[in-house]
């Protein structure tokens, strides 16, 4: 407990041990000792027999001055660091030399721990001994930390390992909520207030303003999406570095390249639209992309397929859609919105760039623009057409039926491009937020063939789910029953356990809504896997 002390040729309890086994006096001995080893004012030898005299013994009034004392000397590290003295770091480092055999010390290791604190290069060796052991490398604030990890990436590593495994567990808790709404889903916190969460708060701590530390937490997400292909990890890259602006470290923000674009963007995201001004300047980032520079693409990518990013670029494009159709316009004479096809490229491109390192632009499929969105528009007026039929006196209605089929390049692009396909998922999104119960039926049973199976992707499905709850009447009708489970949900969830899920979530929040005899269709359907949705919505269907 008390290691060090003969160091400093201060004497410790072997060594009144030894004088006492000596000694032919042991009270003088121990008086000698108290005189040696005490506090040393002449002014307070005649005032200690007035303690005794009160009953309060020594050992509380040297713990008193001496936990008094540690106070003002941690109080004066500070202040000397803090200071414009050009020695003040040469003072510290003195100090350290002489606390840091006594670093054991639980009295005396705090004081040892507030220098090393405030030294912004500690010793070499001293940095060694504290990672060594375990028990100071535990208790040693943030900062000497940072000095440690930045030459030991596997350390590094180990600590952030368990705050990334969070953040993702955190992510697909939130996409698996049992509360179903369209107000309050995935993507109804704002950006400001998802920087506020743990992981993102304890790394941008780790990190302070050291960029190499910043730059390997930046390798390892990518190293992790590489491996797994979850976008939640470009979401936690975007939001780091948003986070770092927030609390104007411009050591790291000046020097990543994606730093413009991100705070652009996160202004998008708030938005949750693309207005004209902010599209010009995110096509000036991008077009701004010098020769020699095309590895930034790798960053810019991977930050354009944040699932927050890529849902504001859908919403806009299919708002930009709405507008065209307005002013009885074609999409190739948008520009606006020929800048979100190519984020959105870009973004679904993220994991084939990282994994090539082919640092280039994916092209565009042209025909995306030519063919699929006036597929998506035809659509669309065919859902106006009925709609305004429906409202004609009597006498002027026509024998207009609405159509059961799609057109054929609807079908065929969501089955073979991801952009066309992330559309027309929000198409389906924007229908069932108008509650056009018809155009949803007309839709459903197209998407059980979509690109890479996006359709059932817990993203989509979330979403849905939550848009659903607003039609949540017409699941009294079989045929909308039949529509939503039969003719989509139910065509995978044997074979995808997430799906299964999604459907549990929503017959848990719409029980008294279906259809009695088609619940118990469905829920027999579902059985068994032992779940706890399924468990919980058997119990309130008894």
């Amino acid at each position: 407990m008390f290691a060090g002390l003969p160091e400093l040729g201060i004497s410790n309890g072997e060594d009144l041990k030894e004088t006492l086994t000596n000694c032919t006096e042991p009270l003088k001995a121990i008086d000698q000792f108290q005189m040696e080893n005490g506090i040393l004012l002449p002014t307070l030898q005649s005032a200690l027999p007035f303690l005794d005299l009160h009953g309060t013994p020594r050992l509380e009034f040297h713990q008193s001055v001496f936990d008094e004392l540690r106070e003002k000397l941690m109080e004066r590290v500070a202040t000397i660091a803090e200071g414009k003295d050009e020695d003040r770091y040469i003072k510290l480092e003195e100090l350290l030399e002489k606390s840091f055999p006594l670093v054991k010390m639980p009295s005396i290791q705090p004081i040892v721990m507030q220098v090393l604190k405030h030294l912004p290069k500690v010793p070499e060796k001293k940095l060694k001994q504290v990672m060594a052991d375990k028990e100071l490398y535990k208790v040693c604030s943030v900062e000497v930390k940072r000095q440690i990890w930045q030459d030991n990436q596997a350390l590094f590593g180990d600590e952030v390992s368990p705050l990334l495994k969070q953040y993702i567990v955190e992510k697909e808790a939130a996409l698996f909520s049992s509360d179903l709404s369209i107000l309050h889903n995935f993507f109804s916190p704002s950006p400001k207030t998802r920087r506020q969460g743990e992981v993102v708060l304890k790394l941008t701590q780790m990190i302070g303003k050291n960029v190499k530390l910043y730059d390997m937490v930046l390798q390892f997400l990518r190293t992790l999406f590489l491996r797994t292909r979850n976008v939640h990890y470009c979401t936690l890259r975007a939001e780091l570095l948003m986070s770092l602006h927030d609390l104007d470290v411009s050591e790291i923000c000046s020097v990543d390249p994606c730093h413009k674009f991100s705070w652009c963007l996160d202004a998008c995201i708030r938005e949750k639209f693309v207005d004209a001004k902010r599209a010009r300047e995110l096509q000036g980032f991008l077009d701004g992309v010098k020769k020699g520079q095309e590895q930034v693409l790798g960053d810019l990518s991977m930050i354009l397929c944040d699932p927050f990013a890529c849902n504001t670029l859908v919403l806009s494009t299919v708002r930009n859609l709405q507008e065209l159709l307005s002013q009885d316009a074609l999409p190739r004479d948008s520009p606006d919105l020929l800048l979100l096809l190519r984020m959105l490229s870009l973004g679904q491109g993220a994991w084939d760039m990282i994994d090539s390192q082919v640092f280039k632009e994916p092209r565009m499929d042209l025909e995306v623009v030519t063919r699929f969105l006036p597929a998506v528009m035809s659509i669309v007026v065919d859902d106006y057409t009925f709609t305004v039929e429906q409202k004609l006196p009597s006498e002027e209605k026509t024998s207009l039926t609405y159509p059961t089929t799609l057109p054929e390049t609807f079908s065929r692009y969501i089955q073979e491009n991801r952009v066309a396909c992330e559309i027309g998922l929000y198409y389906v999104l924007h229908i069932a937020k108008q509650r056009n119960k018809n155009a949803l039926q007309r839709l459903l049973p197209a998407l059980v063939d979509t690109y890479n199976d996006m359709a059932f992707g817990d993203i989509f499905l979330h979403l849905l789910t939550g848009h659903l709850t607003l039609l949540s009447d017409e699941f009294g009708s079989e045929e909308f029953c039949t529509a939503v489970f039969d003719n989509f949900l139910l065509t995978s969830f044997s074979s995808k356990e997430n799906v299964h899920r999604h459907c549990l979530r929503l017959l848990n929040h719409l029980q008294q809504k279906v259809l009695a005899s088609y619940m118990e269709t469905v829920m027999k359907t579902l059985e068994p896997p032992k779940q706890q949705l399924y468990r919980k919505l058997s119990f309130y269907n008894i």
